[in-house]
């Protein structure tokens, strides 16, 4: 009966996880089918090929994000510093 509304009315996405700012991970609220984006943007569904991408994809983008905003607090104090004993 869950398929048939679907096949009627069409699916219901929700996103379920945010993987990155462009990749993210779609469940429908009906049928809890399981979609993601792909390499091309359109929505694919998740298999467990995908579902691994999207683990190692989340790992290495919030990896680089901490490593850049650890950068950029670095450099802040830095500045701040520079200005205090000049």
């Amino acid at each position: 009966m869950k398929n048939l509304h679907c096949k009627v009315f069409g699916h219901q996405y929700n996103i379920t996880r945010h993987v990155t700012y462009h990749v993210k991970e779609y469940t429908c609220k009906i049928c809890k089918k399981q979609l993601t984006t792909n390499g091309n943007g359109l929505l694919t569904e998740l298999t467990p090929k995908f579902k691994e991408i999207n683990n190692v994809l989340e790992y290495v983008y919030f990896k680089r994000i901490n490593r850049l905003n650890k950068y950029t607090a670095s450099s802040r104090h830095n500045r701040s510093k520079t200005r205090e004993s000049v």
